[in-house]
């Protein structure tokens, strides 16, 4: 008797299994409480950026784009329109220098949500992000001393100048793509000042950014603009397949709509993308 029962033990522990094995090795598919099939949502950045009360921004100190003023506090008009999306999303922003050469990776290891900072739209950026539509007009240009601009019309005829330019930018694709050699720095504030301390002949920058801090009235009165290099446009890089990106051209919209946009780039002299 008692092995009999041991028997009708044993099978009952079997078929147990086999009923959980089943329910396991479906489709990924769980069966609700209506009798429907519901599929596991997927990740979503908009989601988790409001369950944190915060927009991670990863930035440079890059004026007129994004700096900061007497008090402290960050201003430009990335900062500006950064923070007119995260009131409609409900949310604080909040800005993190970081490393340009290593933007891409801070993003992907979600130490930042996106990078926000005057960003010119390259292959590199739509290989490795996910990029919002077009913003703001760009170009990158030589900057330099009025003595060396007399010297020279065009970047051509500089080859025997020493360059400076902010590591993994724009500018510095420019000069790579020139064949010109140069000095990679941490951002486009230091290649200025590599160009005003004499460490370095000239720089490539945004052209917003040479038109904000060189000439007449400006932070950097003796240095002046030789010659444009190509034109750009500047964009916002989230994580691929990211759910922001479609959220933040959105709330744009919405902001080209109510002029908020106008006027930030009056106030900021830039031009936009419409």
């Amino acid at each position: 008797m008692k092995k009999f029962l041991s028997v009708i033990l044993a099978v009952a522990m079997m078929l147990t299994m086999v009923v959980a094995f089943a329910g396991c090795s479906g489709s990924g598919k769980t069966e609700d409480t209506t009798g429907g099939d519901t599929t596991a949502a997927a990740s979503s950045d908009v989601a988790d950026i409001k369950a944190k009360g915060k927009l991670v921004i990863g930035v440079t100190i890059y004026e007129p784009m994004n700096y900061k003023d007497d008090a402290g506090q960050w201003t430009g008009f990335d900062t500006e329109y950064a923070q007119a999306v995260c009131d409609k999303l409900g949310v604080d922003a909040e800005f993190v220098v970081i490393d340009w050469d290593n933007k891409f990776l801070e993003l992907e290891a979600k130490t930042i949500d996106c990078i926000w900072n005057g960003m010119t739209i390259t292959d590199e950026v739509t290989l490795n992000s996910s990029v919002t539509d077009a913003y703001v007009k760009n170009a990158q240009v030589v900057v330099t001393t009025a003595d060396v601009k007399a010297s020279y019309t065009t970047v051509a005829d500089m080859t025997d100048l020493t360059f400076a330019a902010e590591a993994g930018s724009a500018g510095a694709e420019a000069l790579d793509d020139a064949g010109m050699t140069y000095t990679a720095v941490s951002d486009q504030a230091s290649a200025l000042m590599e160009v005003a301390s004499g460490s370095a002949d000239a720089c490539v920058i945004d052209l917003t950014m040479a038109n904000a801090m060189t000439g007449e009235g400006t932070s950097y009165a003796d240095l002046v603009q030789v010659e444009e290099l190509n034109e750009e446009e500047y964009g916002i890089a989230c994580r691929k397949d990211s759910d922001l990106t479609a959220e933040i051209n959105k709330i744009t919209d919405e902001l080209m709509a109510d002029g908020t946009m106008d006027k930030l780039a009056e106030k900021y002299e830039l031009t936009l993308v419409k």
